[in-house]
């Protein structure tokens, strides 16, 4: 089954995370650097993300039923949400470390060599799984999956600006620099938290990242003739995959039995021209019909990028 990928990639993370961890935390203690004790954190809360998401993809799998009619999927986006709660409270407890030692300013020994060359096996580290989950996500269709390499991704980003602020460290004989490098750090986390909360959100919320799939619809829709003004058109997302509902206007004197095919043609242009469309559901009316209590969806006129074709 398809979903058994992203399980088996979960797992990579959790094992990957949890040596990258374990090894950043004692080292950052034992060589005096907060700044490598703050990256170990952040692959910690890497372990809750990918047992998180884990978890989801388990649920992923389970069949349609009268409870949940669309499956699923959802579960997905909803993994994003929760990660990047996560991701953002050990942001916020690492931020309030970092600060609190700046005031009280403990610990003022330069961090030792060891820590450097720990900071250099975690970039290594987590190049590795962040290849490996964006090309799962890709394969998997996985957002959640896909999130979780890039957050990889910036993590290796982390570990580089350690390393550059555990060598200004020693170069200059001033421990303060690594406790700024660790505030950065943090800063740098729950940015990345918000980042990612407010993509899922969007989908959570039945909403599209990119008007552009609208415009695409809709030059869909223009190749099939007897279909006229298409709008209430909505389009939200399932996953990985998107489901669209939308009416068109026929010729009044057509034979329902027409209207139908013209209505098959316009759901199997849009499956044709558009990736990832998982079901598409397409309302006829008569040509001139007036609705005025129509509130939901969108027309061709709604599109920024259809206003500059015209």
């Amino acid at each position: 089954m398809r979903k058994k990928g992203i399980i088996y990639a979960a797992w990579v993370s959790i094992v990957g995370n949890a040596i990258l961890a374990v090894l950043k935390l004692v080292v950052g203690f034992i060589s005096g650097s907060f700044a490598v004790v703050a990256d170990g954190i952040d692959s910690s809360a890497d372990i809750i993300s990918s047992i998180v998401t884990l978890v989801a993809a388990k649920v992923v799998r389970k069949p349609p039923n009268i409870k949940f009619p669309y499956g699923y999927v959802k579960a997905d986006t909803v993994a994003s949400t929760v990660l990047s709660m996560l991701i953002f409270l050990a942001g916020a407890q690492l931020a309030i470390s970092a600060v609190g030692r700046l005031i009280q300013g403990d610990s003022d020994e330069v961090p030792a060599m060891i820590a450097i060359w720990v900071t250099l096996f975690s970039m290594a580290g987590k190049i590795g799984l962040s290849l490996y989950l964006k090309k799962t996500g890709k394969k998997e269709q996985s957002g959640m999956m896909t999130t979780m390499g890039v957050h990889m991704r910036n993590d290796m980003l982390i570990s580089s600006t350690v390393l550059i602020g555990l060598l200004a460290t020693i170069l200059f004989e001033e421990a303060i620099i690594d406790k700024i490098i660790a505030l950065g750090i943090s800063i740098f986390i729950m940015y990345e938290a918000v980042m990612i909360f407010l993509k899922s959100n969007t989908e959570l919320m039945d909403g599209v990242h990119d008007s552009e799939l609208y415009d695409q619809l809709f030059d869909a829709i223009r190749k099939v003739d007897g279909a006229y003004n298409p709008h209430r058109t909505r389009a939200r997302k399932i996953g990985s995959r998107y489901m669209v509902n939308l009416d068109i206007e026929v010729d009044p004197e057509m034979k329902v039995s027409d209207a139908h095919d013209i209505a098959k043609d316009v759901e199997d242009i849009i499956k044709e021209d558009i990736e990832n469309v998982y079901d598409v559901m397409v309302h006829v009316e008569p040509m001139g019909n007036q609705e005025k209590d129509e509130k939901f969806g969108i027309t061709e006129n709604d599109v920024p990028q259809r206003k500059k074709k015209k």
